[in-house]
């Protein structure tokens, strides 16, 4: 199957470049897979497609402010500074922007939120093969702390600000309400769409609601840059699965009850901690390296709550094996949804409306 089958075209004007006012105003587009049929609803609606007994599984890790600013210790050239994924205390892969500036022992100074030298300092220890930088900081304080106050939201290329204050109201809704453990340098965007009284709805219909922690990165929003998509290296992400949600998935499952997985994210987490479809999904640590596209026998995940992917992406591939589980003809079923949604003029990607495929 060829990436190119994958794309379609967005009128600009469709990418949602801020959040509605109230998170769960948002659009929804029911996709009815099993008849191919299309619903236009609010997303508040979600309601109407539970049932008491189903398992909802949402993704809870929290966005840290992964944008720093930095300059060579030595000749004071700058830098952007994008946190990727924390190997222990204090020691990062990042994206280096200019790169080939920073070649390996390169001395960085973190800059504060005026441009002024704080006294974090950082060496570059390492490169990969994708460009990456392995930063090792030292200084008074982990950097982890430290980002909270001069970190930057690190929005999507395709989200447009002028300026840190536009980006200070970033600071909370790029956040889903439920978010807890620190580590993703993206937001699980389908979480995005729910408040407080909205999942107090969803538990009062007797639903029960349950964590997975995975960090995402920025991989998940890259495009499949291979003709073919067999050719493509999947990225590799942190993931925890709590024993609380591993017995309650498998109590759902022993008892034939509705797993829905909140995003793309918290679905690689369950088919990646499950190893068949008869197989117990497994609590504790991982790292979600499946690449799902069709044709995929999915394993655990009855329903997905997603929003609206980029081309060429392998979250529009995921979402495409899913519409039609161990068959080829998802990709029609998704685009055909997606072009409906263009129509009706929809809003795409982070802050854009959602899709529920059941």
């Amino acid at each position: 199957m060829l990436t190119a089958d994958f794309d379609f075209e967005l009128p600009p004007e469709l990418i949602a470049q801020h959040p509605l006012p109230q998170r769960d105003a948002s659009r929804l587009l029911v996709v009815h897979r099993a008849s191919g049929s299309l619903e236009h609803r609010a997303f508040s609606d979600i309601v109407d497609y539970l049932r008491p007994g189903d398992v909802m599984v949402l993704n809870n890790s929290r966005v840290i402010p992964a944008r720093l600013r930095a300059m060579n210790a030595r000749t004071s050239g700058k830098f952007e500074v994008l946190l990727l994924e924390e190997n222990a205390e204090n020691d990062w892969w990042v994206m280096l922007r200019p790169g080939k500036r920073a070649q390996l022992g390169a001395q960085l100074t973190l800059l504060d939120a005026n441009g002024n030298p704080t006294p974090l300092n950082a060496v570059v220890t390492e490169i990969n093969q994708e460009g990456h930088r392995r930063l090792k900081f030292s200084g008074p304080e982990n950097v982890l702390d430290v980002v909270e106050r001069i970190g930057e939201v690190p929005l999507p290329p395709y989200i447009e600000r002028k300026g840190k204050t536009e980006l200070e109201a970033d600071k909370e809704r790029y956040q889903t309400v439920y978010a807890n453990p620190a580590g993703s340098v993206a937001a699980p965007t389908a979480g995005l769409h729910f408040t407080p009284a909205l999942l107090e709805r969803v538990a009062t219909v007797g639903v029960e609601v349950h964590f997975v922690t995975l960090h995402v990165g920025l991989g998940t929003f890259a495009p499949v840059k291979s003709d073919n998509i067999t050719d493509h290296t999947m990225h590799e992400e942190r993931y925890e699965v709590p024993p609380s949600t591993a017995d309650a998935i498998n109590r759902a499952r022993a008892e034939n009850r509705r797993i829905i997985a909140v995003g793309t994210t918290s679905l690689r987490v369950l088919e990646s901690a499950t190893a068949g479809k008869d197989e117990p999904l497994k609590s504790g640590p991982g790292r979600a390296r499946i690449f799902i596209y069709p044709p995929y026998q999915f394993r655990c995940v009855d329903l997905l709550l997603t929003n609206f992917h980029l081309p060429r992406s392998t979250l529009i591939m995921l979402v495409s094996a899913f519409a039609t589980p161990g068959e080829p003809s998802g990709r029609e079923t998704v685009l055909h949804a997606y072009r409906t949604a263009i129509e009706n003029r929809y809003r795409f990607f982070s802050y854009g409306d959602a899709m529920l495929l059941c």
